[in-house]
């Protein structure tokens, strides 16, 4: 038998996860460690995102629209040549847009969005490995609650818990790229640089498609 093949580097690490799960936050520890070029969604920019959690019935799809033009944009010119960086880490990745449009977009307006999704993702990169953040949603509010968006405030449970379940249901039929499952609640690697350390161990030896749990120590 043919000895397994050697993957290839890994070039573009993608953090994902739900609203307020730690996205940003590892995405610098990975960053800082690896020595690699940072890749952030600029949800600020988005105009609707605001009005969207005051009515997210009325204003979705053009949130939606929005977020799906920036995404296409930024996510085009990831793997850019960079002479000083071999490694992007990005806190999203572009399929995060399909997650959210099937979780509020309607009938009619989930149609047009994805005729326009699939024109685009062809010609964005694909993650040589993803990293899923999955917490409970009662942490997600904690989380939220910290980091002061006064708007994202107004996310209520059952939306998150939708949002999670939506996740769930994506990862666990997602095979483009290895996908590592993290339980960010039992996980503070800011603090403990040993399951920092553990975590990057894993992140460098997951080599094939498929999902593997992160077990380290807490």
């Amino acid at each position: 038998m043919d000895p397994s093949p050697e993957r290839e580097p890994l070039r573009y690490i993608a953090i994902e996860g739900a609203i307020g799960a730690g996205k940003t936050a590892l995405a610098h520890l990975i960053a800082s460690r690896l020595g690699a070029r940072m890749v952030l969604e600029e949800h600020e920019q988005n105009p609707f995102l605001e009005r969207f959690y005051q009515d997210r019935k009325r204003w979705s799809f053009q949130t939606q629209l929005s977020f799906l033009a920036a995404r296409f944009r930024q996510q085009s010119f990831v793997l850019e040549r960079d002479l000083f960086h071999d490694v992007v880490v990005s806190d999203y990745f572009f399929e995060r847009d399909w997650i959210f449009a099937h979780l509020n977009l309607e009938k009619d307006e989930l149609r047009l969005y994805e005729s326009l999704f699939q024109l685009m993702e062809g010609s964005v990169p694909v993650p040589d490995l993803v990293i899923y953040l999955q917490c409970p949603v009662e942490r997600l509010q904690e989380y939220i609650s910290k980091r002061g968006r006064a708007f994202e405030g107004e996310s209520d449970s059952d939306y998150l818990r939708a949002l999670a379940e939506a996740y769930d249901y994506f990862f666990f039929r997602y095979t483009r790229s290895p996908v590592l499952i993290v339980n960010v609640s039992r996980f503070d690697f800011a603090a403990n640089s040993t399951s920092l350390d553990e975590l990057l161990r894993v992140v460098k030896t997951t080599k094939y498609p498929g999902v593997t749990y992160f077990r380290g120590q807490p």
